[in-house]
């Protein structure tokens, strides 16, 4: 875990960018803090030349002197309050940016074991702590530390001999912050936790209303939900009594120190060792100086909670990247694939879920992945756009180790169409055009070809009708039809399709297998099917089963051998029937 320091630090250095806007902050803060300090300094002159000698100048001068002095107090406020609001605005952007930028180029394994909304929390809430930790508490700091020499110094410029039981107040401050911050900083590192299970579940029970309702899940989502909120009431309870209990006791501190000066303040009074003004006015500082004394104390709360969110914020920006070190690019890319022991294992299982296998795929043959549920199929087709590295072996395209490949080029000569459909809450076109630079035109091309042309046009604003989250406004074959155009668009060497006509009805499959097979001519395509009736054309059949290859051949081949691939054909059929 890091440091309180180097988390400070680290804080601190995401204001650099902004030091015109800090200078003007602190500057302001500076005449604030002296400001605070003249306020005691005039009421010395005031009391003893107006009410005591009854002096004509301060008769005039003080009341004119009162309204120049908060003049001054109410502007320098506001240009630091401004200049720290506008700093931290651009914290919280910069990191949010930093955080996404982040997220878009980690590795498949990271999404393997976050949840979501934990993820999603990092952005929404964490950030903002940190820069409470990052300004608000430095503000604090800084002008109420100002504040405090400030008013110190007069108090010492007054009466040296009473100003040396402030010095009670520093040890009592600092035992206070240091035993109640260890508690404060361990309950936030709880509370981020917390607050990462309610956004977690709030997201899934969003993403999943349709299966809560029909399967009357309200209630158990009730319990969990119920659940992670008590969970974060009670650790924020837990926080702002450990924040309380710092206030009081500085408070008993403090009033035992004014009443020794009091009562010592009187008596030097009385023996004219000190003026009526001079008396009030070193009251007045030494109240004054109760306030940011408290504030400093109070610094633990943020100070903690903003300490922790940045443990979370910079645990995420310190995420390793997708590897991405490739340079070679072959002139004309062709799309032969090769196997040379490949082994893919995922972090805590011991068996592995690829391999070890050798395979050879060349440069636009059809070849089909079937098998039981669990056999493989899916991470096989994972490992060609490196969303996971083998453990073991390597893969070569085109005679290039993919991880010799740039991830964008490389992931250019692929394009995917699986089972389950990810749309964007964009257009019917901005969804077929994604990640691609292309003209009207050609999308309107790619949904014909696709079969999705007819459906596209009879929606209220055709291409530019928004889909939804996730397409949830299309039909499950719209969706997948969209997929399929967006897949066409792409024009790669490469095509991988998972179960990519399982939603279509029998009329529309036809036609898109039809698209299919113009779309497959020239380019290596692997085809992921459980309907083996969808890949008897395919130059090639592979029967996967615990990650291994166990049969291989053309479709007839493999139903003469009497293997796992007939058991599975019959099966089917006897189903279909």
């Amino acid at each position: 875990m890091r440091t309180n320091r180097e988390l400070y630090f680290r804080i601190l250095n995401q204001v650099r960018p902004y030091w015109r806007w800090f200078g003007v902050g602190i500057g302001a803060m500076v005449v604030l803090a002296l400001s605070e300090a003249a306020i005691p300094a005039l009421l010395k002159p005031l009391i003893d030349g107006t009410f005591v000698k009854r002096d004509p100048v301060f008769l005039s001068w003080a009341p004119l002197g009162v309204i120049v002095l908060f003049a001054v107090r109410s502007l320098s406020s506001f240009a630091s309050d401004m200049s720290f609001t506008a700093i931290t605005t651009r914290i919280v952007y910069d990191l949010r940016v930093r955080m996404f930028d982040r997220l878009l180029s980690l590795p498949t394994r990271f999404y393997d074991a976050h949840a979501t909304g934990r993820v999603i929390s990092k952005l929404t809430y964490d950030v903002t702590q940190v820069t409470q930790a990052g300004t608000d508490v430095l503000t604090v700091l800084v002008k109420d530390s100002l504040i405090v020499v400030a008013l110190l110094g007069y108090l010492f410029w007054l009466d040296w001999q009473l100003s040396l039981f402030t010095f009670v107040l520093g040890p009592t401050v600092a035992a206070v912050a240091y035993l109640v911050g260890r508690r404060m900083r361990r309950i936030s590192h709880r509370l981020q936790s917390g607050f990462g299970d309610v956004t977690h579940i709030l997201e899934e029970s969003t993403r999943g209303h349709k299966v809560i309702k029909i399967f009357n899940g309200q209630d158990y989502e009730r319990r969990r939900f119920d659940k992670a909120v008590a969970n974060v009431r009670k650790l924020q309870f837990k926080f702002k009594v450990a924040s309380s209990a710092s206030v009081p006791a500085v408070e008993f501190i403090g009033s035992l120190i004014m009443a020794a000066i009091i009562y010592l303040g009187t008596h030097r009074a009385a023996m004219d060792a000190m003026t009526v003004g001079g008396f009030v006015s070193f009251f007045g500082a030494l109240a004054l100086l109760f306030s940011p004394i408290k504030r400093l104390t109070k610094i633990n709360d943020p100070l903690q909670r903003g300490l922790a969110a940045a443990d979370s914020v910079f645990t995420l920006l310190d995420e390793a990247e997708e590897p991405d070190t490739g340079t070679r690019v072959p002139n004309h890319p062709a799309g032969e694939i090769r196997f040379e022991g490949v082994t893919l294992r995922f972090p805590g299982t011991h068996r592995n879920a690829v391999g070890p296998i050798d395979l050879a795929i060349a440069a636009g043959e059809t070849l089909a992945l079937v098998g039981p549920s669990g056999g493989g199929k899916t991470s096989i087709a994972n490992l060609l756009p490196r969303l996971y590295d083998p453990n073991e072996g390597r893969i070569l395209l085109d005679g290039i180790d993919l991880r010799e490949w740039p991830l964008r080029e490389l992931r250019r000569q692929i394009a995917f169409v699986g089972q389950d459909v990810v749309l964007f809450n964009d257009t019917v076109a901005a969804n077929i055009a994604y990640g691609a630079d292309v003209d009207t035109a050609a999308i309107r091309a790619a949904a014909a070809a696709a079969g999705a042309l007819d459906f596209i046009e009879a929606l209220p604003q055709g291409f530019d009708t928004q889909v939804g989250e996730n397409g949830v406004r299309l039909s499950g074959g719209q969706r997948q039809r969209l997929a399929i155009a967006r897949a066409l668009l792409e024009d790669p060497n490469i095509l991988i399709l998972d179960e990519a006509t399982s939603a279509l009805d029998t009329a529309t499959e036809k036609q898109i297998q039809a698209s299919l097979e113009d779309l497959r001519k020239g380019r290596t395509t692997i085809i992921i099917a459980h309907r083996l009736s969808t890949v008897e054309n395919a130059d090639r059949i592979l029967v996967l089963q615990d990650g291994k290859i166990l049969e291989q051949g053309r479709h007839d081949d493999l139903l003469n051998r009497g293997g796992l691939y007939t058991t599975l054909y019959r099966t089917q059929l006897d189903i279909a029937h």
